[in-house]
């Protein structure tokens, strides 16, 4: 990332430099208004500004927030002063700059809201780039399981709505893929989707980070900060885990949906935001309403719908078409034609119970296909645990297989239909383990199922 600084005084502009440079920055140093206005006419010259307020006496720094709205407006712009005080900080909000900071500073504070500024740019492209390719706006959701339609479905009831959804589902089953996707179906695809996970961070912390804070509020607030209801101000907002939320942070996120307003932490004033909120928890809600944790109030609040996400080990049928989606994904980052997977491999990753879910496999494939020297992965490219797993669905699909007391014929069918799945619909390995042959499974299938697969395989 590369940082413009725009400083007329020689000693801070090179402390300035030193400090985003430490932290990785490209910094490009400008020592007058002139200057920066002059870089602003470059094409992607920067990716964010820092600049002085005062700038000896020609041009100042509100004539740099200026030129880049003007010539570069997704370039996020952090003013500074020596001299600030709330009606300056305001002018300089209501113009357009990112936020607004007071010398001296806190590096930390400098470095952080350099960051919060970056991130708010890489959000704000992420969604034009999505409108711009409005039908591939749900690419990185993948299957067609029953459960995973269900899923879509509900999505597209609910996306064109206002109302507040809680999408449920265990960690790694892509919760947030589910919230961009809402977002980036609904009315508000135009505005910004922020997330926040709710277990990042200390309450504390967490307050300051949603709602924002006025200078003074705590130890450390030297400046004015604003929350990320506010920079979500006309989209949408998603709280990942917010079942790990205090009682305090409940009661406030409550009053936001009831009355649509905030108080920055210290501030007095309320803060009107038009915000839809997406919500996610892996806990059971319900359970914690039952135990005293969570308010039932805020539960009706944020459960207006839900999206229920199943865990990998129940869909064991998109694990094929998953496998292709990262190996296509990765196979582009590498700069790869193509990559692939053996039978054997394939068939290992369906016989594992994925505790992790869609965001194990994915770290998976990614390790797997930067091992293989060929481009195809091979059992060995595999993690021990997953070349030495059991059929850990076995157990429970047997089960169920006996549990309503099937005809024989009906339990022969459903073994076969098993058997199938997990050996993903290669016929020759499941005659194999069926001991026997071919010919016999296709007649089987035929008669039980009017299956008339032929031996293509």
């Amino acid at each position: 990332m590369r940082a413009l600084v725009v400083e007329d005084d020689e000693a801070f502009r090179r402390v300035m430099a030193e400090i985003l440079q430490r932290e990785g920055y490209e910094v490009e140093l400008a020592s007058s208004a002139e200057e920066a206005i002059r870089l602003a006419a470059l094409p992607r010259s920067v990716d964010v500004v820092v600049s002085d307020v005062r700038l000896g006496d020609g041009a100042d720094g509100m004539d740099v927030l200026a030129a880049f709205r003007r010539l570069q407006p997704q370039v996020p712009v952090v003013l500074m002063t020596a001299f600030g005080d709330v009606e300056s900080a305001m002018k300089a909000i209501q113009q357009g700059a990112y936020d607004y900071i007071s010398k001296p500073f806190d590096n930390r504070d400098l470095l952080a809201t350099v960051g919060r500024a970056l991130e708010r740019k890489r959000l704000i492209e992420e969604n034009r780039a999505l409108r711009q390719r409005p039908r591939d706006r749900m690419r990185d959701i993948v299957g067609r399981s029953p459960a995973m339609l269900e899923v879509y479905k509900t999505v597209a009831r609910v996306a064109p709505t206002q109302a507040t959804v809680l999408v449920i589902g265990e960690s790694g089953t892509g919760k947030e893929l589910v919230a961009r996707a809402i977002h980036n179906h609904s009315p508000r695809a135009g505005g910004p989707f922020v997330a926040v996970n709710c277990t990042a961070l200390a309450e504390s912390l967490l307050e300051s980070e949603l709602f924002g804070h006025v200078r003074g509020a705590f130890t450390g607030a030297t400046t004015h900060k604003r929350g990320l209801f506010e920079e979500a101000q006309g989209g949408t907002l998603f709280l990942d885990e917010i079942g790990d939320v205090g009682p305090k942070m409940q009661a406030q996120l409550l009053r936001v949906l009831q009355e649509g307003e905030i108080r920055r932490v210290g501030g007095s004033e309320p803060i009107r935001v038009d915000v839809r909120v997406v919500a996610s928890t892996n806990r059971d809600l319900d359970e914690e309403v039952a135990r005293g944790r969570f308010r039932e109030d805020l539960y009706f609040r944020v459960n207006v719908v839900s999206v229920r996400l199943p865990p990998l080990r129940d869909r064991p049928e998109d694990i094929p078409l998953l496998v292709d989606h990262f190996l296509a994904k990765y196979a582009r980052r590498e700069g790869q034609a193509e990559a692939g997977i053996a039978a054997e491999a394939l068939s290992l990753l369906q016989r594992y119970a994925w505790p992790g879910n869609v965001r194990e496999l994915e770290n998976v494939i990614e390790r797997a296909l930067t091992l293989s020297k060929s481009g195809v992965i091979l059992p060995a490219d595999l993690p021990p645990e997953i070349r030495g797993a059991p059929p850990t669905r076995v157990a429970p699909l047997e089960w169920s297989l006996i549990e309503d007391r099937p005809t024989l014929a009906e339990l022969e069918q459903r073994y076969i239909n098993l058997v199938l799945q997990q050996e993903g619909g290669n016929k020759k390995r499941a005659a194999e383990i069926l001991g026997i042959d071919r010919r016999t499974l296709y007649r089987t299938l035929e008669r039980t199922s009017g299956d008339r697969g032929g031996e293509e395989d």
